[in-house]
């Protein structure tokens, strides 16, 4: 029996031990990251006395945006390093850097040293992350490659619904400081994992020093970018990007201020007591990132079914139609503060995001010239990495001039010229906040409500929509300018 002509099962059995640890290692590195990242802004931004760092969004967005955007252009790097080093031996140092990193994040609590440490796991993931893609490159083939990597990204998707889950739970019921044990401990399952159960293959021989190997990586991307079809997509992709991590950098805080999250958990505690125990960690309102989570989950239930019905599309017209999904559902958590329309709209976000994510990859592919799909794919990083950046200035800037809360009612006291005192280890955020109430003789839902009717904190909604409308617009302009004309003169060519 030919090999295209296997059974699922039959495919399945074909995959050797090094496929298996490759992909279970990436669902508990991505258990760690997105067990942190997942609450990590709730973390930078929360009230001391809550056990949160009790810095501004401005701070938040430089930590979180700057140093996931180094980490997604290291790869171009440390992949050249671990093939001349060795892949095992690469991951014995990641892990050594990521178990590290983790525990020490936990421990640090001023801006520098937190944005340091952070750094130092942002190089632990980017030497990781191109390693366990090669791994599994290496333990497969033809006839099993595409099963072979669709159900390695599941085991990331895995990972990354798993680890928000067990945080929620964690830091609810024992304190901030048990994430980074988390973390930690997970990336140790992962370095027993490696050390007893990974056996490398033989590597080939380079003679290249690893100096020469870094120089070719950055001539063959340099060479690929020239190519203006592929730059000027990658650009385009940059929003996305930036609209993407909307989802993890702002819209955890937003939750955090402008939602009321208790209301929702009695209204799914109405329909199930056990699933809104379960979406508030024990406690009495559902937690942001469990809301967050509902994205990875979706897309662990309907990824397949999504990707069925994309088969259909142009590659181009599933990205358009996948942009101007995700679009409105960002658009739609943004723009209210009631907790059922953020889970619809996170909901229709996934969506968007399984139509174009995927299919991003593939549509490189189509416009590589032939004998340069390794090389144009390379380049697949760069709008990441540039759409981390950006962030920084939209979750962090802009979130703490317009959507802020403590912000907005800091101005609010201001103009009504009653004092407050300055935000401290002894009068923190919290503290403001009960303070500002019974001055102004509300409630904090009521003065939440009123901040929300006079300041607009959701017109942060227009910039995070704006920048989806624009790259729906310029992959428009693109794929009538460069796509259509392709496909047409491959038609004649045929």
């Amino acid at each position: 029996m030919s090999t295209d002509k296997k059974s699922f099962f039959g495919v399945m059995k074909s995959y050797n031990g090094g496929f298996w640890v490759a992909s279970i290692m990436e669902l508990f590195e991505r258990w760690a990251w997105y067990g942190l990242f997942a609450v990590l802004a709730l973390y930078l931004t929360g009230s001391t006395d809550d056990g949160g760092l009790g810095f501004t969004h401005t701070e938040k967005g430089q930590i979180m945006g700057i140093v996931t955007a180094i980490l997604y252009l290291l790869p171009l790097f440390t992949g050249v390093l671990a093939d001349k080093i060795g892949y095992k031996l690469s991951l014995i140092i990641a892990y050594g850097i990521l178990i590290s990193g983790y525990y020490t994040m936990g421990e640090v609590h001023s801006y520098t040293m937190v944005f340091i440490v952070f750094l130092w796991v942002a190089v632990g993931a980017a030497m990781f992350k191109p390693v366990a893609s090669a791994i599994v490159t290496k333990n497969t083939d033809d006839s099993n490659s595409t099963l072979g990597f669709g159900i390695f990204y599941m085991m990331v998707n895995v990972g990354g619904f798993i680890g928000p889950a067990f945080s929620s739970t964690l830091r609810t019921q024992f304190g901030w400081k048990i994430i980074f044990l988390q973390a930690a401990l997970v990336i140790a399952i992962n370095l027993i994992i490696l050390v007893f159960f990974y056996k490398e293959k033989g590597r080939e021989k380079n003679k290249e020093t690893i100096a020469e190997a870094l120089k070719s990586s950055l001539v063959n991307i340099w060479q690929a970018v020239k190519d203006s079809r592929l730059s000027v997509l990658l650009v385009i992709m940059v929003g996305f990007w930036t609209m993407f991590n909307q989802l993890f950098y702002t819209l955890p805080t937003f939750i955090e201020d402008w939602v009321n999250t208790r209301a929702l958990h009695d209204s799914i505690a109405g329909l199930s007591p056990w699933l809104a125990s379960a979406m508030s960690g024990g406690g009495d309102s559902v937690n942001p990132e469990m809301l967050i989570n509902l994205d990875a989950g979706a897309i662990i239930l309907f990824q397949l079914i999504v990707s069925y019905f994309v088969l259909r599309l142009r590659h181009v017209s599933a990205m358009i139609t996948g942009f101007i999904i995700a679009a409105t559902g960002i658009g739609i958590t943004f723009y209210t503060g009631n907790g059922i329309y953020t889970i619809l709209g996170i909901v229709i976000f996934a969506v968007g995001e399984m139509m174009t994510n995927p299919t991003f990859s593939s549509f490189i592919a189509l416009i590589s010239p032939k004998g340069k799909e390794a090389l144009y794919m390379g380049t697949y990083f760069l709008p990441i990495f540039l759409g981390n950046f950006l962030t920084t200035f939209v979750s962090g800037n802009l979130y703490q001039a317009w959507s802020d809360k403590l912000s907005l009612l800091q101005t609010e006291m201001l103009k009504r010229g009653i004092d407050m005192p300055e935000i401290t280890h002894e009068f923190t955020k919290n503290n403001y906040f009960a303070s500002a109430s019974e001055k102004l003789g509300m409630t904090e839902t009521e003065m939440t409500q009123f901040i929300w009717d006079n300041y607009h904190p959701n017109r942060i909604w227009y910039v995070i929509v704006g920048i989806g409308v624009v790259t729906i617009l310029a992959l428009s302009v693109y794929d009538r300018v460069v796509i259509r004309p392709k496909e047409a003169r491959a038609k004649l060519s045929s």
